[in-house]
Protein backbone atom coordinates (compact mmCIF):
# COMPACT_ATOMS: atom_id res chain seq x y z
CA UNK A 1 0.00 0.00 0.00
CA UNK A 2 1.07 3.37 -0.81
CA UNK A 3 1.99 6.00 1.85
CA UNK A 4 -1.02 7.99 0.08
CA UNK A 5 -3.44 5.62 0.46
CA UNK A 6 -2.29 4.43 3.85
CA UNK A 7 -3.18 8.05 5.32
CA UNK A 8 -6.10 8.08 3.66
CA UNK A 9 -6.88 4.48 4.66
CA UNK A 10 -5.92 5.75 8.11
CA UNK A 11 -8.23 9.12 7.84
CA UNK A 12 -11.26 6.39 7.09
CA UNK A 13 -10.63 5.01 10.17
CA UNK A 14 -10.35 8.05 12.76
CA UNK A 15 -13.57 9.74 10.55
CA UNK A 16 -15.40 6.65 11.89
CA UNK A 17 -14.38 5.78 15.03
CA UNK A 18 -15.53 9.81 15.73
CA UNK A 19 -18.51 9.09 13.78
CA UNK A 20 -19.58 6.18 16.39
CA UNK A 21 -18.34 8.18 19.27
CA UNK A 22 -21.47 10.22 18.88
CA UNK A 23 -23.24 7.02 18.18
CA UNK A 24 -23.90 7.17 14.73
CA UNK A 25 -24.17 3.86 12.97
CA UNK A 26 -20.72 2.27 11.59
CA UNK A 27 -20.33 2.16 7.85
CA UNK A 28 -18.04 -0.67 7.09
CA UNK A 29 -17.83 -0.36 3.29
CA UNK A 30 -14.19 0.00 2.44
CA UNK A 31 -12.66 -0.36 5.90
CA UNK A 32 -9.66 -1.92 5.20
CA UNK A 33 -7.49 -3.19 8.38
CA UNK A 34 -3.98 -4.29 9.04
CA UNK A 35 -0.94 -4.35 10.83
CA UNK A 36 0.17 -0.99 9.29
CA UNK A 37 -3.34 0.70 10.61
CA UNK A 38 -3.53 -1.14 13.94
CA UNK A 39 -0.04 0.40 14.98
CA UNK A 40 -0.58 3.67 13.62
CA UNK A 41 -3.85 4.17 15.68
CA UNK A 42 -1.98 2.38 19.23
CA UNK A 43 1.35 5.01 18.48
CA UNK A 44 -1.70 7.99 18.16
CA UNK A 45 -3.27 6.80 21.66
CA UNK A 46 0.09 6.57 23.43
CA UNK A 47 0.84 10.00 21.74
CA UNK A 48 -2.59 11.79 23.07
CA UNK A 49 -1.67 9.91 26.65
CA UNK A 50 2.40 11.38 26.80
CA UNK A 51 0.62 15.39 25.65
CA UNK A 52 -2.54 15.00 27.75
CA UNK A 53 -0.72 14.61 30.48
CA UNK A 54 1.78 16.89 29.83
CA UNK A 55 -0.40 19.63 30.07
CA UNK A 56 -2.18 18.69 32.76
CA UNK A 57 0.77 19.63 34.82
CA UNK A 58 2.02 23.38 35.05
CA UNK A 59 5.43 24.45 34.86
CA UNK A 60 8.41 21.82 34.45
CA UNK A 61 8.09 18.46 34.16
CA UNK A 62 10.45 15.53 34.02
CA UNK A 63 9.70 12.38 31.19
CA UNK A 64 8.65 8.99 32.87
CA UNK A 65 9.51 6.70 29.79
CA UNK A 66 8.32 3.75 32.08
CA UNK A 67 5.13 4.19 32.17
CA UNK A 68 4.68 2.70 28.87
CA UNK A 69 4.91 -0.59 30.32
CA UNK A 70 1.60 0.22 32.18
CA UNK A 71 -2.10 0.30 31.17
CA UNK A 72 -2.64 -2.01 27.93
CA UNK A 73 -5.47 -3.27 29.45
CA UNK A 74 -8.03 -1.92 27.41
CA UNK A 75 -6.12 -2.68 24.58
CA UNK A 76 -6.03 -5.75 25.06
CA UNK A 77 -9.93 -5.87 25.91
CA UNK A 78 -10.75 -4.74 22.64
CA UNK A 79 -10.75 -8.04 20.29
CA UNK A 80 -11.60 -9.97 23.37
CA UNK A 81 -15.12 -7.75 23.03
CA UNK A 82 -15.14 -7.95 19.30
CA UNK A 83 -15.17 -11.80 19.52
CA UNK A 84 -17.86 -11.73 22.60
CA UNK A 85 -20.63 -10.11 20.40
CA UNK A 86 -19.55 -11.49 16.58
CA UNK A 87 -18.35 -14.99 17.37
CA UNK A 88 -16.40 -17.10 15.16
CA UNK A 89 -19.10 -17.77 12.98
CA UNK A 90 -19.46 -16.40 9.68
CA UNK A 91 -19.76 -12.59 9.56
CA UNK A 92 -23.35 -13.16 7.76
CA UNK A 93 -24.62 -11.19 4.35
CA UNK A 94 -21.10 -9.20 2.60
CA UNK A 95 -20.94 -5.68 3.78
CA UNK A 96 -23.96 -5.84 6.27
CA UNK A 97 -21.65 -6.69 9.34
CA UNK A 98 -17.81 -6.85 10.09
CA UNK A 99 -15.33 -9.40 10.67
CA UNK A 100 -13.39 -9.80 13.84
CA UNK A 101 -10.39 -7.19 12.88
CA UNK A 102 -12.39 -5.01 11.27
CA UNK A 103 -14.47 -4.51 14.43
CA UNK A 104 -11.77 -4.69 16.36
CA UNK A 105 -10.11 -2.40 14.43
CA UNK A 106 -12.73 0.55 14.73
CA UNK A 107 -13.29 0.40 18.91
CA UNK A 108 -9.38 1.27 18.39
CA UNK A 109 -9.72 4.22 16.32
CA UNK A 110 -12.92 5.01 18.35
CA UNK A 111 -10.39 4.75 21.70
CA UNK A 112 -8.47 7.45 20.02
CA UNK A 113 -11.08 9.86 19.20
CA UNK A 114 -12.37 9.39 23.11
CA UNK A 115 -9.62 9.81 24.33
CA UNK A 116 -8.54 13.05 22.05
CA UNK A 117 -12.27 14.43 24.00
CA UNK A 118 -11.33 13.38 27.48
CA UNK A 119 -8.14 14.64 26.78
CA UNK A 120 -9.30 18.39 25.71
CA UNK A 121 -12.55 18.58 28.48
CA UNK A 122 -10.18 17.29 31.26
CA UNK A 123 -7.50 19.89 30.17
CA UNK A 124 -10.02 22.82 30.14
CA UNK A 125 -10.96 21.82 33.21
CA UNK A 126 -8.15 21.92 35.01
CA UNK A 127 -6.64 24.87 33.77
CA UNK A 128 -10.03 27.11 33.98
CA UNK A 129 -10.89 25.88 37.44
CA UNK A 130 -14.11 24.00 36.95
CA UNK A 131 -13.19 21.46 38.88
CA UNK A 132 -12.97 24.05 42.23
CA UNK A 133 -16.34 25.24 40.63
CA UNK A 134 -17.54 22.15 40.93
CA UNK A 135 -16.39 21.53 44.63
CA UNK A 136 -18.00 24.96 45.65
CA UNK A 137 -21.48 24.49 43.72
CA UNK A 138 -22.13 20.78 43.99
CA UNK A 139 -20.48 19.82 47.35
CA UNK A 140 -17.09 17.72 47.76
CA UNK A 141 -18.31 14.86 45.06
CA UNK A 142 -18.93 17.84 42.29
CA UNK A 143 -15.85 17.26 40.97
CA UNK A 144 -16.31 13.64 40.37
CA UNK A 145 -19.67 14.27 38.88
CA UNK A 146 -18.14 16.84 36.40
CA UNK A 147 -15.42 14.17 35.54
CA UNK A 148 -17.77 11.70 35.35
CA UNK A 149 -19.47 13.29 32.24
CA UNK A 150 -16.74 11.92 29.57
CA UNK A 151 -15.71 9.06 31.66
CA UNK A 152 -18.87 8.18 31.13
CA UNK A 153 -19.12 8.35 27.13
CA UNK A 154 -15.91 5.97 26.65
CA UNK A 155 -18.39 3.37 28.19
CA UNK A 156 -21.70 3.93 26.23
CA UNK A 157 -19.75 4.72 22.81
CA UNK A 158 -18.49 1.20 22.52
CA UNK A 159 -21.24 -0.45 23.17
CA UNK A 160 -23.26 1.29 21.00
CA UNK A 161 -20.78 0.13 18.32
CA UNK A 162 -20.65 -3.67 19.43
CA UNK A 163 -24.41 -3.69 20.25
CA UNK A 164 -24.89 -2.60 16.31
CA UNK A 165 -22.36 -4.83 15.20
CA UNK A 166 -23.16 -7.85 16.97
CA UNK A 167 -25.68 -10.93 16.45
CA UNK A 168 -28.17 -9.44 19.03
CA UNK A 169 -27.22 -11.46 21.99
CA UNK A 170 -27.62 -9.67 25.15
CA UNK A 171 -25.39 -11.80 27.41
CA UNK A 172 -22.29 -10.81 25.25
CA UNK A 173 -22.86 -7.67 25.58
CA UNK A 174 -23.76 -7.06 29.25
CA UNK A 175 -20.37 -9.08 30.07
CA UNK A 176 -18.33 -6.65 27.89
CA UNK A 177 -20.36 -3.65 29.69
CA UNK A 178 -19.00 -5.08 33.23
CA UNK A 179 -15.64 -5.77 32.04
CA UNK A 180 -15.55 -1.80 30.59
CA UNK A 181 -17.01 -0.62 34.19
CA UNK A 182 -14.41 -2.54 35.55
CA UNK A 183 -11.73 -1.25 33.68
CA UNK A 184 -12.61 2.39 34.12
CA UNK A 185 -13.03 1.69 37.76
CA UNK A 186 -9.44 0.25 37.60
CA UNK A 187 -7.91 3.05 36.31
CA UNK A 188 -9.10 5.63 38.63
CA UNK A 189 -8.40 3.67 41.93
CA UNK A 190 -5.28 1.82 40.65
CA UNK A 191 -2.52 3.71 41.33
CA UNK A 192 -0.26 3.26 37.80
CA UNK A 193 2.38 5.82 36.82
CA UNK A 194 2.39 8.57 34.34
CA UNK A 195 4.70 10.37 31.53
CA UNK A 196 4.97 12.81 33.04
CA UNK A 197 5.67 14.68 36.95
CA UNK A 198 6.45 17.89 38.44
CA UNK A 199 9.68 18.97 38.25
CA UNK A 200 9.71 20.36 41.93
CA UNK A 201 8.81 16.95 43.01
CA UNK A 202 12.18 14.70 43.85
CA UNK A 203 10.69 11.98 46.01
CA UNK A 204 10.44 8.98 43.86
CA UNK A 205 9.25 5.47 44.70
CA UNK A 206 11.57 2.67 44.84
CA UNK A 207 11.35 1.53 41.33
CA UNK A 208 12.64 5.03 40.44
CA UNK A 209 8.77 6.72 39.80
CA UNK A 210 8.35 10.05 41.11
CA UNK A 211 5.33 9.54 44.29
CA UNK A 212 2.01 11.43 43.52
CA UNK A 213 0.66 9.85 46.38
CA UNK A 214 1.58 8.89 50.31
CA UNK A 215 3.42 6.09 50.39
CA UNK A 216 2.51 4.08 53.56
CA UNK A 217 5.28 2.19 54.92
CA UNK A 218 5.37 0.69 58.29
CA UNK A 219 8.04 3.01 59.43
CA UNK A 220 5.97 6.08 58.35
CA UNK A 221 2.75 5.05 60.28
CA UNK A 222 4.90 4.02 63.31
CA UNK A 223 6.36 7.49 63.10
CA UNK A 224 3.48 9.14 63.38
CA UNK A 225 2.05 8.70 66.70
CA UNK A 226 5.59 9.66 68.01
CA UNK A 227 5.86 12.92 65.61
CA UNK A 228 2.46 13.95 66.96
CA UNK A 229 3.70 13.05 71.02
CA UNK A 230 7.05 15.38 70.41
CA UNK A 231 5.24 18.09 69.07
CA UNK A 232 2.76 18.10 71.73
CA UNK A 233 5.08 17.64 74.27
CA UNK A 234 7.61 20.30 73.45
CA UNK A 235 5.03 23.09 73.62
CA UNK A 236 6.01 25.59 75.91
CA UNK A 237 3.93 25.67 78.79
CA UNK A 238 1.56 27.97 80.31
CA UNK A 239 3.00 31.02 82.18
CA UNK A 240 1.13 31.96 85.63
CA UNK A 241 -0.31 35.51 85.43
CA UNK A 242 -0.44 35.98 82.13
CA UNK A 243 -2.47 35.46 79.48
CA UNK A 244 -0.90 33.14 76.66
CA UNK A 245 -2.33 31.95 73.67
CA UNK A 246 -2.07 28.27 71.91
CA UNK A 247 -2.52 28.29 68.12
CA UNK A 248 -3.34 25.16 66.33
CA UNK A 249 -3.87 25.12 62.53
CA UNK A 250 -6.12 22.35 60.66
CA UNK A 251 -5.71 21.85 56.88
CA UNK A 252 -6.75 18.31 56.18
CA UNK A 253 -7.27 18.22 52.04
CA UNK A 254 -3.61 17.72 50.39
CA UNK A 255 -3.98 20.83 48.45
CA UNK A 256 -1.02 23.18 48.33
CA UNK A 257 -2.47 26.11 48.72
CA UNK A 258 -3.73 24.99 52.33
CA UNK A 259 -0.37 23.50 53.28
CA UNK A 260 0.68 27.06 52.60
CA UNK A 261 -1.77 28.97 54.11
CA UNK A 262 -1.34 26.87 57.72
CA UNK A 263 1.98 27.80 57.20
CA UNK A 264 1.46 31.58 57.03
CA UNK A 265 -0.90 31.79 59.45
CA UNK A 266 1.39 29.68 61.70
CA UNK A 267 4.19 32.64 61.33
CA UNK A 268 1.49 34.88 61.64
CA UNK A 269 0.48 34.26 64.90
CA UNK A 270 3.70 33.48 66.08
CA UNK A 271 5.01 36.85 65.12
CA UNK A 272 1.63 38.80 66.34
CA UNK A 273 0.32 36.80 69.08
CA UNK A 274 3.39 35.26 70.95
CA UNK A 275 2.52 31.74 69.95
CA UNK A 276 6.02 31.13 68.90
CA UNK A 277 6.90 27.61 70.79
CA UNK A 278 2.80 27.41 71.18
CA UNK A 279 1.73 26.35 68.06
CA UNK A 280 1.06 22.73 66.46
CA UNK A 281 -0.08 22.33 62.87
CA UNK A 282 -2.37 19.02 61.55
CA UNK A 283 -1.32 18.82 57.36
CA UNK A 284 -2.26 16.55 55.21
CA UNK A 285 0.45 16.97 52.49
CA UNK A 286 3.48 15.25 50.75
CA UNK A 287 5.91 17.73 51.95
CA UNK A 288 5.37 17.10 55.29
CA UNK A 289 4.25 13.73 55.50
CA UNK A 290 7.46 12.93 57.47
CA UNK A 291 7.70 16.46 59.36
CA UNK A 292 4.18 17.74 60.30
CA UNK A 293 1.56 15.22 62.02
CA UNK A 294 -1.30 14.59 59.88
CA UNK A 295 -4.82 16.48 60.25
CA UNK A 296 -6.79 13.44 60.80
CA UNK A 297 -9.76 14.39 63.36
CA UNK A 298 -8.53 11.99 65.78
CA UNK A 299 -5.16 14.02 65.60
CA UNK A 300 -7.15 17.25 66.08
CA UNK A 301 -8.63 15.39 69.24
CA UNK A 302 -5.82 14.46 70.78
CA UNK A 303 -4.10 17.65 69.92
CA UNK A 304 -7.50 19.38 71.84
CA UNK A 305 -6.67 17.26 74.42
CA UNK A 306 -3.30 17.70 75.31
CA UNK A 307 -3.18 21.33 74.64
CA UNK A 308 -5.81 21.62 77.66
CA UNK A 309 -3.46 19.61 79.71
CA UNK A 310 -0.71 22.16 78.66
CA UNK A 311 -2.13 25.61 79.03
CA UNK A 312 -4.27 27.23 81.74
CA UNK A 313 -8.15 26.32 80.56
CA UNK A 314 -10.10 29.08 82.16
CA UNK A 315 -7.30 31.95 81.20
CA UNK A 316 -5.48 31.14 78.21
CA UNK A 317 -7.02 31.38 74.56
CA UNK A 318 -6.94 28.48 71.78
CA UNK A 319 -6.55 30.07 68.32
CA UNK A 320 -8.11 27.04 65.56
CA UNK A 321 -7.06 27.87 62.03
CA UNK A 322 -9.13 25.01 59.63
CA UNK A 323 -8.54 25.49 56.16
CA UNK A 324 -9.69 23.08 53.79
CA UNK A 325 -12.83 22.87 51.19
CA UNK A 326 -16.39 23.24 52.82
CA UNK A 327 -19.81 22.05 51.81
CA UNK A 328 -23.10 23.48 52.92
CA UNK A 329 -23.72 20.99 55.89
CA UNK A 330 -20.82 21.97 57.41
CA UNK A 331 -18.52 19.33 56.51
CA UNK A 332 -14.38 20.06 56.19
CA UNK A 333 -13.31 18.21 53.15
CA UNK A 334 -10.62 15.46 53.96
CA UNK A 335 -8.48 13.97 51.13
CA UNK A 336 -4.77 12.40 51.70
CA UNK A 337 -5.28 9.57 49.81
CA UNK A 338 -4.83 6.30 50.43
CA UNK A 339 -5.70 7.13 53.90
CA UNK A 340 -9.52 7.13 54.22
CA UNK A 341 -10.89 10.17 56.40
CA UNK A 342 -13.44 11.13 58.40
CA UNK A 343 -14.82 14.63 57.56
CA UNK A 344 -14.33 17.54 60.22
CA UNK A 345 -17.87 18.82 61.30
CA UNK A 346 -18.60 21.74 63.83
CA UNK A 347 -20.31 19.68 66.21
CA UNK A 348 -17.84 17.31 66.36
CA UNK A 349 -15.47 20.33 66.84
CA UNK A 350 -17.13 22.27 70.10
CA UNK A 351 -17.74 18.95 71.77
CA UNK A 352 -14.19 18.12 71.73
CA UNK A 353 -13.40 21.96 73.17
CA UNK A 354 -16.29 21.56 75.52
CA UNK A 355 -14.58 18.00 76.93
CA UNK A 356 -11.63 19.06 77.16
CA UNK A 357 -12.66 22.14 79.48
CA UNK A 358 -11.23 25.39 77.10
CA UNK A 359 -13.23 28.16 77.68
CA UNK A 360 -11.66 30.88 75.43
CA UNK A 361 -11.60 30.28 72.18
CA UNK A 362 -10.77 31.56 68.42
CA UNK A 363 -11.60 29.68 65.81
CA UNK A 364 -11.20 31.14 61.79
CA UNK A 365 -12.76 28.67 58.86
CA UNK A 366 -11.56 29.05 55.42
CA UNK A 367 -13.59 27.38 53.62
CA UNK A 368 -17.41 27.46 51.54
CA UNK A 369 -20.01 28.09 53.46
CA UNK A 370 -18.13 28.27 56.27
CA UNK A 371 -21.19 30.61 57.77
CA UNK A 372 -22.38 27.26 59.01
CA UNK A 373 -19.94 27.16 61.57
CA UNK A 374 -21.37 29.90 63.45
CA UNK A 375 -24.39 28.71 65.16
CA UNK A 376 -22.91 25.59 66.65
CA UNK A 377 -19.81 27.33 68.33
CA UNK A 378 -20.77 30.71 69.27
CA UNK A 379 -20.82 31.38 72.91
CA UNK A 380 -19.71 34.00 75.32
CA UNK A 381 -16.52 33.42 75.59
CA UNK A 382 -15.96 32.41 71.62
CA UNK A 383 -14.94 34.54 68.44
CA UNK A 384 -15.84 32.34 65.21
CA UNK A 385 -14.33 34.31 61.93
CA UNK A 386 -15.34 32.45 58.48
CA UNK A 387 -14.39 33.33 54.86
CA UNK A 388 -18.14 32.90 53.64
CA UNK A 389 -21.91 32.78 55.23
CA UNK A 390 -23.61 29.83 55.55
CA UNK A 391 -25.18 30.05 51.63
CA UNK A 392 -22.04 31.14 49.86
CA UNK A 393 -18.98 30.05 48.38
CA UNK A 394 -15.53 31.84 49.23
CA UNK A 395 -12.59 32.23 47.00
CA UNK A 396 -9.50 31.47 46.13
CA UNK A 397 -8.72 27.76 47.10
CA UNK A 398 -7.80 26.54 43.56
CA UNK A 399 -4.59 24.58 42.79
CA UNK A 400 -3.17 27.58 41.14
CA UNK A 401 -3.91 29.92 44.17
CA UNK A 402 -0.87 31.19 46.46
CA UNK A 403 -3.21 31.46 49.19
CA UNK A 404 -7.06 31.84 49.67
CA UNK A 405 -8.82 35.44 49.70
CA UNK A 406 -9.98 34.83 52.96
CA UNK A 407 -6.35 34.25 54.58
CA UNK A 408 -4.53 36.51 52.23
CA UNK A 409 -6.48 39.60 53.26
CA UNK A 410 -6.85 39.27 56.70
CA UNK A 411 -3.45 37.14 57.86
CA UNK A 412 -0.99 37.79 55.25
CA UNK A 413 -2.30 41.33 54.84
CA UNK A 414 -4.29 42.78 58.07
CA UNK A 415 -2.93 40.85 61.22
CA UNK A 416 0.78 40.35 60.00
CA UNK A 417 1.53 43.94 60.20
CA UNK A 418 -1.58 46.25 60.35
CA UNK A 419 -3.52 45.40 63.71
CA UNK A 420 -3.64 42.53 66.41
CA UNK A 421 -7.78 43.14 66.27
CA UNK A 422 -9.23 40.58 64.73
CA UNK A 423 -12.17 42.33 64.63
CA UNK A 424 -10.54 45.10 62.53
CA UNK A 425 -8.74 42.53 60.59
CA UNK A 426 -11.98 40.89 59.58
CA UNK A 427 -13.69 44.01 58.40
CA UNK A 428 -11.01 45.26 56.71
CA UNK A 429 -10.41 42.24 54.83
CA UNK A 430 -14.36 41.97 53.75
CA UNK A 431 -13.74 44.71 51.67
CA UNK A 432 -10.69 44.00 50.47
CA UNK A 433 -11.97 40.14 49.51
CA UNK A 434 -15.69 42.14 47.80
CA UNK A 435 -13.22 43.92 45.74
CA UNK A 436 -10.79 41.29 44.81
CA UNK A 437 -14.07 38.76 44.21
CA UNK A 438 -15.17 41.40 41.62
CA UNK A 439 -11.78 41.58 39.36
CA UNK A 440 -11.21 37.77 39.50
CA UNK A 441 -15.37 37.58 38.30
CA UNK A 442 -16.93 35.30 41.06
CA UNK A 443 -20.62 34.71 39.50
CA UNK A 444 -21.96 33.31 42.64
CA UNK A 445 -22.09 36.41 44.78
CA UNK A 446 -20.23 37.74 47.40
CA UNK A 447 -18.68 35.52 49.59
CA UNK A 448 -19.98 37.73 52.79
CA UNK A 449 -17.37 36.97 55.36
CA UNK A 450 -18.91 36.40 59.19
CA UNK A 451 -17.77 37.10 62.62
CA UNK A 452 -19.22 36.31 65.36
CA UNK A 453 -17.79 37.57 69.16
CA UNK A 454 -18.80 36.92 72.82
CA UNK A 455 -18.02 39.71 75.55
CA UNK A 456 -16.06 37.28 76.97
CA UNK A 457 -13.74 36.90 74.23
CA UNK A 458 -13.21 40.40 73.23
CA UNK A 459 -12.03 41.23 76.82
CA UNK A 460 -9.79 38.41 76.98
CA UNK A 461 -8.53 39.65 73.26
CA UNK A 462 -8.08 43.16 74.51
CA UNK A 463 -5.01 41.93 75.99
CA UNK A 464 -3.16 40.91 72.74
CA UNK A 465 -4.19 44.14 71.39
Amino acid sequence: MSSNNFFRSLGRWLREGASTALFRSPRWDGLRTGPGVVTALIALELALGVLFQRLYIDGPAQFYWQAIATGWLPFALLPFYALLVRGSGPSGRPGAAPDLARLATLLLAQLVLIDLFMGLCFTAMLKSGSEQWSVRYLGTWGAWVLWAVPTTLSVLAPLVLLARSGRGRRWPLAIAASLMVGVVALGITARQPDFWYAAKDERADSDGAPSRYLKLTAELMEAQPQLLARQLAALAPQRPGQVDMYALTFAPYGDEVFRRESQMVAEVMAGRFGTGGRTLQLVNHLETAEALPWATTLNLQRAIRSLARTMDRKEDVLFIYLTSHGAREGQLAANFWPLELTELTPAMLRQWLDEAGIKHRVVAVSACYSGSWIPPLEDDATMVMTAADAEHTSYGCGYKSELTFFGRAMFDEQLRSKTRSFEQAHAAAREIIRQREIVAGKDDGYSNPQLSAGSAIRSKLAAFQ
